[in-house]
């Protein structure tokens, strides 16, 4: 078996090198000239023809040949020429555009370009991809599967090796974080130490997708593309019901829902043949956006923004394109036109809402619960039928009586004994009082019957109120007859102008247009589209994302554009087989993700050679894993996670964690106060905090979870001295501690050492060093004497949270051993997935 330190391999490494040296490969149109050109020279003379100076397109290679290159003769090209000129008022791009200077190696290869013939290409990701060849190299030994191949491949081209494989404890703490959000517990430690088998990694890989919090791993990614929230957003940011929405999401991923089908239901799930409650709710997608209950907002307007917001959130979630950038003229870099955005905004036209207003919420019961009030409704109708009207049958008998009444005595047989009683009293049978007997006896009747029927009737109304009220409401989409869409010249609602549209899909890529001139294309017809094997994006901007989850970074470092702006992959020829694949294997989150967290490339251990950080500090090659600090949700679960507090429960409304009172007192109309869960609501999973777009959870809001008022394809990772301040001193975290502390004392026996080492098994998943045991010893020690001295201060610390408070505890102690776990539970490696 090959090894990367055998001379032979040393050898073959030194021969590609140098016939590397002696025969550049040829310039890649694509990966080396477009972004040059797009960064530079599209502004003017690139796709919007409204920009367009000088009559110069150079995006297109015939337009480009007319005017500026003479492939074959670099120095003969004007395009050269305009760069190199030292003419300030002819050179290329003009200062006063603001766009970064050709450099002196990009003018190289565009030199090198033209020399080769100019050849032109289309822009990648617009071109459905084909099966690449398998690579095959020297070290095969170290290939799993074929993401292996391709990324070895490419680590011998850039003269790099590959790292070790990480040790146990770090790749069962990896797949853990990366697969559900939560750290490993002990057992689950130990029992992977243990398991000496070929299969041992993989079963854990099995266990983990099929865990219940895969779903919620999964959805805190999906959540932020599609921009969920509790609340509104615009003016008072007022609350909607839509959890429900977010429910439909963890368990779609939870049940490996194949993302061709999880695609069509959030895009049209009200326009499947037979909608039932779970396609209904999926639609909830098209209703995720911001709206506003401004009493003096114009409806025309917020129309237009509603309309906006859907082309920018679909395209951009499911193409990674920026066809927002058309709202107002053609796309200055990418072929996507103003009238490509208004006919895919006409899609969603269909969409029944109130442009300006509270949203109406729709509530979805159980078959069972549907047909329970059905019969309630029917009951109750029948019943407020019969005492609000007088009763015929009543009236016919009490006048049959009167009639008889006149030819019979006293006691004949068939009067009531009310009736009777009466007539004894009268010796006249024409007395008017026989009359009135029989009117005084039919009004008690109906007095007493009506008195039944009402009680009845509040009844089975209170028992309809309590069971609608027990059925939740979320958004819906509810189709209806679509409104007309028109281009807005650049991008004005006011203007009427524009010609109308019919919903269709960019140009570019194709047509889902009925053939018959008079129908109209749905968002069903949208949905089919984008989940088609046929379009080129789709399935490549969910692979990118899905590495993205693995790796740290997508393939395609800017997920949110594929487009010539964005970068070009670093393996194309990887992400094509993976796209690929996926579709192959019935578009399966959890297939793909088994695929490249089983390979050796995953595995690799994280840490960064020197040789490492100054060839490839980015980690482009992947000549080793990425380091990086989990997302905000799971900074708390993990702390949850640890102490023991953390509740498992799958689904339900959303949880109000420790907020600052007050936090909330900026909101109006109405004025409102966050009101902190009690009970275990309280120790709910971040993917359950209550998301206020206006006010994010402080805590949420200081490890850069976003605010989701647009769709985030990617988090910031920031590094502040406001993270360590939240993990010292928010309640959540200082609870966590408290509760941790417990544990030490009570599953550990006196001595030190055994305490810190249960803890750092708890916290990290491993043993501590003797320097880590000799620092930690030292602060207990230092806060044991504090507290002891101070015993409001250990009173107080103790005291934070709603978990129940120790009584059988030394106080001075549990608070010390609380100070430890504070520690612990802000150190980088805590917070960090290796």
């Amino acid at each position: 078996m090959l090894r990367w330190s055998s001379p032979l391999l040393m050898a073959f490494s030194f021969l590609i090198g140098n016939s590397t040296a002696r025969a550049e490969t040829p310039v890649d149109y694509n990966r080396d000239i477009r972004p040059i050109l797009a960064s530079a020279c599209y502004a003017c003379h690139g796709p919007d023809e409204n920009q367009r100076k000088a009559k110069l397109r150079l995006d297109v290679r015939e337009a480009a040949l007319k005017k500026a290159i003479h492939p074959g003769k670099a120095d003969e090209s004007l395009l050269i020429q305009r760069i190199t000129t030292k003419d300030a008022d002819e050179v290329m791009p003009p200062p006063q555009s603001k766009k970064p200077a050709v450099t002196a190696e990009q003018l190289k290869l565009l030199r090198r370009w033209i020399e080769e013939g100019a050849k032109f290409e289309e822009h990648w990701a617009y071109v459905k991809p084909v099966p690449p060849a398998i690579p095959t190299i020297p070290e095969a030994a170290w290939v799993r599967n074929p993401v292996d191949a391709f990324v070895a491949s490419e680590l011998v081209k850039q003269k790099m090796r590959h790292s070790p494989t990480a040790d146990k404890s770090t790749l069962l703490r990896r797949l853990s974080l990366d697969l559900t959000g939560l750290p490993p517990t002990p057992a689950e430690v130990d029992s992977f130490l243990s398991d000496n088998s070929a299969s041992a990694y993989e079963k854990v890989v099995d266990r983990l997708l099929a865990s219940p919090h895969f779903g919620e791993r999964m959805a805190v990614m999906w959540l932020d593309v599609v921009r969920y929230a509790d609340t509104c957003g615009y003016h008072s940011d007022n609350h909607r019901d839509i959890w429900m929405f977010r429910d439909y999401v963890i368990n779609s991923f939870n049940a490996n829902k194949p993302f061709d089908r999880f695609t069509i239901e959030e895009i049209a799930g009200d326009l499947l043949p037979n909608p039932n409650n779970e396609t209904k709710v999926a639609s909830g997608y098209n209703r995720m956006l911001m709206t506003t209950e401004e009493g003096g907002a114009q409806a025309k307007e917020y129309t237009a923004k509603y309309a906006a917001d859907r082309v920018r959130n679909t395209s951009n979630a499911w193409l990674g394109a920026t066809l927002g950038c058309a709202e107002c003229h053609n796309h200055k870099y990418d072929p996507y036109t103003s009238k490509d955005f208004y006919r895919f905004a006409a899609f969603f036209s269909d969409i029944r809402e109130h442009a300006v207003g509270r949203q109406e919420q729709t509530r979805l019961g159980t078959s069972e619960q549907e047909a329970q009030l059905k019969k309630w409704e029917n009951e109750i109708a029948q019943l407020e039928a019969s005492w609000k009207k007088p009763s015929v049958e009543r009236d016919a008998e009490q006048l049959k009586w009167e009639a008889e009444l006149a030819g019979k005595k006293e006691g004949t047989k068939g009067f009531p004994g009310p009736v009777i009683e009466a007539l004894k009293i009268t010796a006249d049978k024409r007395n008017p009082g026989q009359k009135e007997a029989i009117s005084v006896y039919f009004r008690s009747q109906i007095a007493k019957s009506t008195s039944k029927e009402r009680e009845q009737l509040a009844r089975l109304k209170t028992q309809r109120d309590q069971l609608v009220n027990s059925i939740p409401t979320t958004l819906v989409s509810i189709s209806t007859s679509p409104r007309m869409t028109r281009i807005l010249p650049r991008g004005n609602w006011q203007d009427d102008s524009g010609d109308p549209v019919q919903p269709d899909v960019p140009a570019f890529l194709g047509s889902v247009a009925p053939k018959d001139a008079k129908a109209r294309a749905t968002r069903l017809d949208l949905a089919k589209w984008l989940a088609s094997p046929e379009n080129p994006l789709t399935a490549r901007v969910y692979v990118n994302r899905l590495w993205k989850i693995a790796f740290g970074q997508g393939l395609v470092r800017n997920l949110d554009d594929l487009g010539m702006q964005g970068t070009p992959p670093s393996h194309p020829a990887l992400l094509d087989w993976l796209t690929i694949e996926f579709i192959k294997r019935g578009w399966s989150t959890k297939d793909i993700l088994k695929l490249m967290v089983m390979s050796n490339t995953y595995r690799q251990s994280s840490v960064a050679t020197a040789e490492m950080m100054e060839k490839d500090p980015s980690n482009i090659w992947l000549a080793r894993q990425s380091r990086f600090r989990v997302d905000a949700e799971f900074v708390r679960d993990n702390a949850l996670a640890v102490s023991g507090l953390l509740n498992q429960k799958i689904g339900g409304p959303s949880a109000k964690p420790y907020q600052p009172a007050g936090f909330w007192s900026y909101l109006n109309f109405p004025v409102r106060e966050w009101q902190n869960d009690q009970g275990e609501n309280q120790y709910r999973r971040g993917v359950y905090t209550y998301w206020c777009r206006s006010f994010l959870h402080p805590s949420l809001f200081a490890f850069d979870a976003p605010t989701r008022e647009e769709c985030t394809n990617e988090r910031s990772r920031s590094s502040t001295p406001l993270q360590a301040l939240v993990l010292l001193n928010d309640p959540t975290y200082v609870e966590a501690s408290r509760v941790l502390a417990q544990q030490v004392i009570q599953k550990t026996g006196t001595s030190e050492p055994q305490k810190i080492s249960w803890l750092f098994k708890q916290v990290l998943s491993r043993k501590p060093s003797e320097d880590e045991e000799v620092v930690l010893s030292k602060l207990h020690a230092k806060h044991l004497r504090e507290y002891q001295s101070d015993k409001e201060a250990a009173v107080k610390i103790l005291s934070v949270g709603l978990y129940p408070k120790p009584k059988e505890f030394d106080t001075a102690q549990l608070a010390a051993w609380t100070s430890v776990c504070r520690v612990l539970l802000n150190l980088h490696e805590t917070l960090t997935r290796n």
